[in-house]
C-alpha cells in the first residue's frame, strides 16, 4: 500500500513539474546537418512539427522523401510560414549568419527561438538578437551537444560542492577529422567552409564548445585576455577557413586552453578541469575520471544519461516554452552566456589574425 501511494505521489509530482502538452515547433532552414535530429525522435512526444521553411527546392524534396513528410508542411517564405502555422517556437537550422534574420522574424510575433551553436558570427549580430529578445520578451536558446552530457554536469556539481577546490586550469578538446573527411552533406559543407556564413572554420565550429563550457564553469566571468592561433593544415580542402585552432583564455586565477580542430584522429568532445584540490575529466558524455591526491589512483565514474528534459535539446526547448523550467542567466543555453561566447570567438579571431593577445575591457 505504501509503495502504491509513493508511486501515485511521484506521478503527481512529475505531472505537475513537467507538462505532457506538446508545443508547436517550426523548422527554419534545412542546410545545417544537425537538422536530422528533429526528424528522428520517434520515442519523444513533446513537440509537433507544424511547418518547415526552406528556399532550396532540391533540399525540400530531399527531406520530404527521406522522412515521408507531408508536402503542405513546407514553405519557401519564412514570414508566411510563421503567420500560417503560428508556432510556439522555431528551431533554426540554417547558416549561423542567418540566425539574426530568424530572430528578427520571430520576435515581433512572440515566437521563441532555438539556434544551433554558436549564437552568431559577430558580436554585433549577437547584441541585435539580445535586443530583439528583450524587446519582445522571447527566449533565444543556443543548442550545444555538450549541454546534455551528464559528465559535464557531474563535474560542474563537483565544483559547486567545493570538491575540486578553485579552478586553476581547464582544457576543452573538440572536433573531428574534418567536415569533408566525415562526409557532411554538400549543403552543410557550404556553410562550414564559408567564413561569412560560419564566422570561421574550426575556430567557430568547435571553439564555441570550449567558450560555452568555460563561461559556464566561471559563472559568466569574462577572461582578462585571449590568445589564439589558427592554421590551415589542409589548405587544399579548406582554402578559405582555418581547420586548426587553439584558444587560451586567461582569467585572474585560472586559465583555459580550448583546442578546436578538424584534424583530430577521431571525433572527440571532452573536458578536463583541474582544481586546487582535485581534478575531474569528462572524457565522454557518460564517463568522468577523478583524482584528488598525489598517491590516489584515478577513479572512473560511469553515469547514466541525464533525465528528460535535460537529455535532448527539443525536450529542453519545450520545457522552457511551457515554463516547466526557468533558464538562469549563465546556464549553458542562456542568451547572456552565449553573448559572451560570441565575444570570445570574435576576439579569438582578431588575435589569430593579428598575432597578438586581445584584452577584454574590465
Amino acid at each position: 500500500m505504501k509503495q502504491a501511494c509513493a508511486i501515485i505521489l511521484f506521478s503527481l509530482i512529475t505531472s505537475q513539474s513537467f507538462s505532457q502538452e506538446r508545443i508547436k515547433i517550426a523548422v527554419a532552414g534545412l542546410t545545417h546537418g544537425h537538422v536530422n535530429w528533429i526528424f528522428n525522435r520517434e520515442d519523444k512526444n513533446d513537440i509537433e512539427i507544424v511547418g518547415i521553411y526552406e528556399s532550396n527546392k532540391e533540399l525540400i524534396k530531399k527531406y520530404r522523401d527521406r522522412y515521408d513528410l507531408a508536402e503542405d508542411l513546407f514553405y519557401t517564405d519564412l514570414e508566411k510560414m510563421l503567420d500560417a502555422v503560428k508556432p510556439d517556437a522555431v528551431s533554426a537550422f540554417g547558416a549561423t549568419n542567418e540566425h539574426l534574420g530568424v530572430v528578427a522574424a520571430c520576435a515581433p510575433r512572440n515566437i521563441h527561438v532555438m539556434v544551433e551553436k554558436p549564437l552568431a558570427t559577430t558580436l554585433k549580430d549577437a547584441r541585435a538578437i539580445e535586443q530583439l529578445a528583450k524587446q519582445h520578451s522571447i527566449h533565444v536558446l543556443t543548442n550545444y551537444e555538450t549541454s546534455w552530457y551528464n559528465s559535464n554536469q557531474y563535474v560542474y556539481d563537483m565544483l559547486e560542492k567545493g570538491e575540486l577546490g578553485d579552478i586553476r586550469k581547464v582544457m576543452v578538446n573538440s572536433g573531428h577529422q574534418g567536415p569533408k573527411e566525415i562526409g557532411v552533406s554538400e549543403e552543410f559543407m557550404g556553410i562550414l567552409v564559408d567564413p561569412e556564413k560560419n564566422g570561421a572554420g574550426a575556430l567557430f565550429d568547435f571553439g564555441c564548445y570550449g567558450a560555452n563550457l568555460m563561461t559556464w564553469l566561471m559563472k559568466g566571468e569574462k577572461p582578462l585576455s585571449i590568445t589564439a592561433v589558427t592554421n590551415q593544415n589542409k589548405p587544399e580542402i579548406y582554402k578559405d577557413v582555418d581547420d586548426e585552432a587553439t584558444i587560451i583564455l586567461q582569467y585572474k586565477n585560472a586559465q583555459a586552453v580550448i583546442q578546436a580542430s578538424w584534424d583530430w584522429t577521431f571525433s572527440r568532445k571532452d573536458m578536463e578541469v583541474y582544481g586546487s584540490e582535485a581534478y575531474a575529466i569528462a572524457s565522454d558524455a557518460k564517463t568522468v575520471k577523478v583524482r584528488s591526491s598525489e598517491g590516489e589512483a584515478e577513479q572512473i565514474i560511469n553515469l547514466k544519461p541525464r533525465e528528460s528534459p535535460y537529455d535532448d535539446p527539443f525536450s529542453y526547448l519545450a520545457a522552457v516554452v511551457k515554463e516547466d523550467i526557468t533558464i538562469r542567466d549563465f546556464d549553458l543555453y542562456s542568451l547572456p552566456l552565449n553573448l559572451i561566447v560570441v565575444e570570445i570567438l570574435e576576439k579569438a579571431k582578431e588575435s589569430a589574425e593579428s598575432g597578438e593577445s586581445i584584452y577584454f575591457e574590465q
